[in-house]
């Protein structure tokens, strides 16, 4: 990303420092925080800091993407255990470790993202890619272990009935872990026919299209006396208020989609319902390695998440096209094409 667009070009190799090792990347998911970054970095950056963090990016300066991948051990900087061998694929947490600060790969300007050929990986956080499973289902570990956390951090108890609102990526994985978490029944909505038909495969019992009449009252049928648990991945302006207004009294409401906008909620319809908000972000490198081993088991079955694949000239396309939630779920880019 060079002046707010895609460029090719080639730029020095990364070198690790004390405790890292060098990677090339085999497969690397293209993300909407990613298409976020490209729309408005500045905007993105503001954000962050009104959180409290360091200022993770520069949007002057060149930013190489890609924070879902797959990648094989290349070398070793120095102080490196060397415990996993040259051409070992490895999946990990995006992010470098160093003295006094953290460091997101892909979302900043010293460490390169997935979409460049070589990166550079903190070695305790590199985790071996079982055998047999391929670098595109293994990309796939970083979006999905999302849905783990979630579900995790919202502690359903067998009286809950969930609702995902949302089935983009981080919706999928979060039916996908209520599937795992056997958190029946599963209600889902989305507008786009593919995306339902994806949160079905991954194991929701009930798909709903907001388009053709509302969802809650169709959830709330099949539900009867359970408790609501409502996950709110859509990450939309104004979603976190609709939601309020038409839940039912005493729900749960799981914040699950990064909402960068301000947004604005009613505190008298949350409190005369007695409603309850949570908001998650992210995930522990416990779930992310967790993640990966069921999807290696196949209890994760992901691949049809994979609706596109691109070389580096496509990319600029797959973000065009990401932008139709009724064409893709998730494009892999192969940056070594």
């Amino acid at each position: 990303m060079r002046k707010s667009e895609l460029v090719i070009d080639t730029v020095p190799d990364p070198e690790p420092g004390p405790g890292e090792i060098l990677v090339r990347t085999l497969s690397c998911g293209i993300c909407s925080s990613d298409l976020q970054a490209l729309a408005d970095a500045q905007h993105l950056v503001s954000r962050v800091e009104d959180w409290g963090q360091t200022r993770p990016l520069d949007p002057s300066r060149d930013l190489i993407l890609g924070h879902e991948f797959c990648a094989e051990v290349v070398d070793y900087g120095p102080d490196t255990a060397h415990r996993l061998s040259a051409g070992t694929r490895v999946v990990s947490v995006p992010a470098v470790m160093r003295p006094g600060r953290v460091a997101p790969v892909g979302l900043s300007n010293d460490f390169p993202g997935g979409y460049g050929e070589l990166m550079i990986l903190s070695e305790p956080l590199a985790v071996e890619v079982p055998s047999g499973l391929s670098p595109e289902l293994a990309a796939l570990t970083e979006p999905m272990a999302g849905g783990l956390h979630a579900v995790e951090k919202a502690r359903l108890e067998s009286t809950d009935a969930p609702l995902v609102i949302g089935c983009g990526p981080a919706g999928l994985a979060v039916v996908a872990a209520l599937k795992i978490a056997n958190a029946r029944p599963i209600t889902a909505s989305d507008p786009s026919e593919l995306r339902r038909n994806l949160a079905a495969k991954l194991g929701a019992d009930q798909v709903l299209d907001p388009g053709q009449g509302s969802a809650f009252d169709a959830w709330k049928d099949a539900i009867g006396m359970r408790t609501p648990v409502i996950f709110e991945c859509t990450g939309t302006a104004d979603m976190l208020q609709r939601i309020i207004r038409a839940a039912p009294r005493e729900s749960r409401i799981v914040c699950v989609g990064i909402c960068t906008e301000d947004e604005t909620i009613r505190p008298l319809t949350a409190a005369a319902k007695e409603v309850s908000l949570q908001f998650v972000l992210g995930y522990s490198p416990a779930e992310f390695v967790q993640t990966l081993h069921r999807i290696a088991d196949g209890v994760l079955d992901v691949g049809d998440l994979i609706t596109g694949r691109v070389g580096r000239s496509g990319v600029a396309g797959a973000f065009a096209d990401l932008q139709s939630p009724d064409s893709h779920a998730k494009i892999m880019l192969d940056p070594r094409n």
